[in-house]
């Protein structure tokens, strides 16, 4: 198999040396392969936001091997994994984080427990698995070393709960899903919901009125707007201003859209 590429997820940030660490660890293992940094930036621990981000960016990297580590449970009993897809392959720990990738890239295949010490460093700290296990499964991965190499088959891995979205006539409640720096809020909801509900031109998002529009242009400046995002989903932005600041919106809060008095 092989592969050209790399791509690498974290919750690590930029301010300490654990990125570089693990770039550090594929470079010595398999040199000529290219790495893609998809995010560092994932806010510590919130595997459902580390999740999402790569699910949505995935489909548009070459075919590679994602490496992904948001890692609450390091050295605890979860498992580390490699899990085939269709279209690459995915290393990481079995806690939710890779599934959504996963199935972006043309569904879950197989998967295999990350336990041969042959393809590991042979120090293994208990808190740092993206350097010492993660990094160098990717590694050799990208080299060729096939998935049932590194351990047994894992024949369920763990899947995150579905973000919730109901829909009632002229409501429709959805969970928070990313925001992003800009402060815009996306949702778990599509506009395939958002009709199901039989909600207009103009909704209100948690008691705030909004028009729906197609990109932040549409409305002024400081004002906000609903709209479908790059990822397909629902979204509340602020022109030049921030949603999640605006209506006090954070992850895994549940929203509530309803039809606007003021709709036409």
């Amino acid at each position: 198999m092989g592969s050209a590429w790399i791509s690498f997820t974290t919750d690590y940030g930029l301010d300490d040396g654990f990125v570089a660490a693990c770039h550090g660890v594929i470079a010595r293992i398999a040199p000529r392969v290219r790495v893609i940094d998809v995010t560092h930036a994932v806010p510590a621990q919130r595997i459902r936001h580390g999740a999402s981000v790569l699910a949505q960016t995935v489909p548009y990297l070459p075919e590679a091997v994602h490496v992904a580590v948001v890692d609450p449970g390091v050295g605890t009993a979860r498992r580390g994994v490699v899990v085939v897809a269709e279209r690459g392959l995915l290393a990481g720990p079995d806690n939710g984080l890779l599934v959504p990738a996963a199935e972006a890239l043309g569904g879950v295949v197989a998967a295999y427990e990350l336990v041969a010490p042959e393809y590991r460093l042979p120090a293994v700290s208990a808190t740092f698995h993206g350097r010492d296990v993660f990094a160098p499964a990717a590694a050799h991965l990208s080299l060729g070393v096939t998935p049932p190499e590194f351990g047994p088959p894992v024949t369920e891995l763990v899947r995150l709960p579905e973000p919730v979205v109901r829909v009632r006539p002229g409501e429709l409640v959805s969970e928070v899903l990313v925001i992003d720096r800009f402060g815009n809020v996306q949702l778990a909801a599509t506009s395939a919901d958002l009709h199901a509900a039989g909600i207009g031109d103009r909704a209100a998002v948690e008691g705030m009125d909004v028009p729906l529009g197609r990109t932040f242009g549409d409305v002024r400046a400081g004002e906000a707007l609903l709209y479908t995002d790059s990822g397909g989903r629902l979204a509340v932005a602020v022109n030049g201003g921030s949603a999640a600041a605006a209506l006090a919106l954070s992850e895994d809060q549940e929203v509530t859209i309803t039809s606007s008095p003021f709709a036409s």
